[in-house]
């Protein structure tokens, strides 16, 4: 079969690691998530990452530090192109990078999420992770740099398939591929995969119309002893407290369930998890996530109320976000 020079490494990396149960499915998946009549900017993300230009091999990449990044000599003439064209995949929202000199500022600040779940891991050293709704794969590098042994990030977004793409042209194989995107969404999973030695969904849950069924998914996918990382909004309250908001969510039309902590870490051990705890918990601030020169739109502060910033602006408690680990029992 021949393939785009792009999807290669991928059935590569999952043929090393034994989801040749996966193979199969990959070529519609493939088809179906960059599917250019579905998605009429993708021609234009396409040809964005295909013109950046080719790069000296020798390069110094970091991706155990806060920033994203990949040390390259270019001259002014390369590195003006290089940022027009990453420009050009706008708007970036999760990161920081830093690519070539060029600094991507993204909408949120990704890195403090991980440094608030990072000393709450188990060792991701060795380890075979999944990362459902990882957007342009940020938080997939951070766990590359964590040591993990391969990592594969999903996001059905075209747009984050490109941002992805682009990261990889600086980066090259400097990790060893551990690194991989598939356009799909957890649905896409084949059935009781079992897998995984740790999965992280951030920032997923909320917009699941059938929650547990989202997490039976996540829970399918790990291995028995596996980790889940679960990271969502939520509300304050009791066992007992779930918010159905109206049809929007801080300017958000796609939110469903927003439980509290105590709620969730139920609908976990209803799930059949084990060893549930919230290791964290926090109100988003301006500072996490705000408008950048790489994301021009409206973000959080234009999405609470302008005389009590406690509030959305539809009246809702402000976001606020919990990072939950539990264990698929076995193993």
């Amino acid at each position: 079969m021949s393939l785009p020079a792009h999807h290669r490494p991928l059935y590569q990396a999952m043929l090393d690691r034994g989801l040749e149960r996966w193979l199969a499915q990959l070529p519609e998946q493939l088809a179906r998530g960059l599917d250019r009549e579905r998605h009429g900017d993708l021609p234009a993300w396409e040809k964005a990452v295909t013109k950046l230009p080719p790069l000296p091999e020798r390069r110094h990449v970091t991706l155990d530090q806060d920033t994203v990044s990949v040390e390259v000599a270019l001259d002014d003439s390369r590195q003006r192109q290089c940022h027009n064209l990453l420009r050009a995949l706008s708007p970036w929202r999760k990161g920081p990078y830093s690519l070539g000199g060029v600094f991507i500022d993204t909408e949120w600040r990704s890195d403090w999420k991980w440094q608030r779940l990072a000393p709450h891991l188990s060792p991701l050293k060795s380890r075979r992770v999944l990362d459902v709704g990882g957007g342009n794969g940020y938080h997939g590098w951070r766990m590359a740099g964590a040591g993990a042994s391969f990592v594969l990030v999903i996001d059905p977004s075209p747009r984050f398939y490109w941002q992805y793409q682009a990261v990889r042209h600086f980066v090259g194989n400097t990790d060893g591929g551990a690194v991989q995107f598939l356009p799909v969404g957890i649905e896409d999973v084949p059935d009781n995969l079992g897998y995984f030695d740790t999965v992280f969904s951030m920032g997923v849950l909320y917009h699941r119309s059938s929650p547990l069924e989202h997490l039976s998914q996540l829970k399918a996918a790990l291995r028995p002893g596996g980790e889940l990382v679960l990271e969502t909004l939520v509300v304050e309250g009791d066992e007992h407290t779930v918010l159905l908001p109206g049809e929007r969510y801080a300017a958000m039309p796609n939110v469903y369930f927003l439980p509290s902590s105590a709620a969730l870490c139920q609908w976990l051990e209803r799930c059949g998890f084990s060893d549930v705890r919230v290791v964290d918990e926090a109100v988003t601030t301006l500072e996490e996530q705000r408008a950048t020169e790489w994301m021009t739109f409206q973000s959080l502060a234009d999405f609470l109320n302008p005389h009590d910033s406690s509030k959305t602006r539809e009246g809702y408690p402000a976001p606020r976000r919990a990072v939950i680990i539990a264990q698929r029992p076995g193993g």
